[in-house]
């Protein structure tokens, strides 16, 4: 009883006040604490989106190009370039020299030098293409030393590298225009195939690098080919091109060549001719009247008759050799394709027949993959000696 005359007189004092006093405070206080900690949600809900746009953080990522210097990796490029022209030599001799290395190890391996061995090295060195004579002269040298005596393979190699240092040194003789002869006249000459009219598009980059002025006579008129590859090797080295159409005559285009070569002051005039098999007379016979006709207008011309050789035909390079030298008086060789076989030693043996100048050798497509020959470096390339002096 007490207790509800107690709670009227609360519940009649709560309206007199406004209404349902202690209820709804109770509730409210209950309910308005929850709000508070939702209070953080109002502000910070709207300045937390803000902060991920004001953090132009993309923007310095637009400029992490910084690392752009990246493009300083592409330095590694010059490395290759840096190799010397011993170390193509000797890649581009590799396989001439591991056949020559790999038989002489397998027949010196621990092993006293004495008449067997001798004759299997000299076999060795003929199939090799080094030719009877060089292989005579090698043996012969190691004879008289080392006979009857333990020998390895690393001195045989030592030997082979000085015999052929010694047999190609005196051959040794640049391609260099004569300044005094305007123009100076190159006739190339050898069979198809063997990379004459490359050769000749190198030749050109080559003079005009050391600021001669050259010209190019398209002769070989029988391949439209050969006109077109000429003509692109032209256009690369800035050389005019005189040509004509396929089947034009072409000692009349050589000797038009030569009238505007010396009309124009030319430095270097390279006459290409057509790629001419030895054993094809009628072939033979016309380069044969090239020669004629440029004597008509310079009797000192062609000044160099350049004979190109394909070492990959071994011993047929020989009898190249004396068919071009016959009919044209070649007056200088230049060496392609070392690369590609395992017979380079037949210079050696081109050299002991015809005992001819080396100009240049190749060993490979590029414009500096074709090098003035350099007999210590050759040698030592086809022995695998390394590049310690011979």
């Amino acid at each position: 009883m007490a207790k509800n005359l107690f709670s009227g007189l609360f519940k009649r004092k709560d309206k007199e006040d406004g209404g349902d006093g202690p209820e709804e405070p109770s509730v409210p206080t209950q309910e308005a604490e929850p709000p508070e900690p939702s209070e953080p949600e109002v502000p910070l809900a709207s300045e937390p989106p803000e902060e991920p746009e004001t953090p132009p953080a993309p923007e310095p990522a637009a400029e992490e190009p910084a690392p752009a210097p990246e493009p300083a990796q592409a330095e590694p490029e010059p490395a290759p370039k840096k190799e010397g022209w011993f170390s193509r030599l000797a890649r581009g001799l590799s396989k001439s020299s591991s056949r020559l290395s790999d038989g002489v190890a397998a027949i010196f391996t621990q092993r006293t030098l004495d008449q067997e061995t001798l004759d299997e090295l000299e076999e060795l060195l003929i199939t090799a293409d080094l030719g009877v004579k060089a292989a005579e002269r090698i043996t012969d040298a190691l004879a008289q030393d080392k006979f009857d005596k333990e020998i390895s393979d690393e001195e045989v190699r030592a030997a082979l590298a000085a015999e052929v240092a010694d047999t190609l040194k005196p051959l040794e003789k640049p391609l260099a225009p004569d300044p005094d002869r305007k123009p100076h006249v190159i006739l190339m000459v050898g069979v198809n195939g063997s990379g004459k009219t490359t050769t000749i598009g190198k030749l050109a980059r080559k003079f005009k690098d050391e600021g001669r002025s050259v010209m190019l006579a398209a002769g070989d008129t029988f391949r439209a080919a050969a006109i077109e590859q000429l003509a692109a090797w032209g256009e690369r080295s800035g050389a005019p091109v005189i040509a004509r159409d396929v089947g034009a005559d072409a000692a009349g285009l050589a000797f038009d060549a030569l009238k505007q070569a010396q009309a124009t002051g030319t430095d270097v005039l390279i006459i290409d001719t057509a790629g001419r098999l030895q054993n094809k007379t009628a072939l033979m016979d016309e380069l044969a009247k090239i020669v004629r006709v440029l004597k008509k207008i310079d009797d000192t011309a062609p000044h160099d008759v350049a004979l190109v050789l394909d070492a990959t035909v071994g011993q047929n390079a020989v009898s190249q050799a004396q068919a071009f030298s016959d009919i044209a008086g070649v007056t200088g060789l230049v060496m392609t394709k070392l690369d590609g076989t395992a017979r380079g030693g037949v210079l050696v043996a081109l050299a002991d027949k015809f005992a001819l100048p080396i100009h240049f050798i190749g060993v490979g497509e590029s414009v500096d993959d074709l090098q003035p020959f350099e007999a210590d470096s050759f040698a030592r390339a086809l022995a695998g000696v390394g590049a310690a002096a011979v």
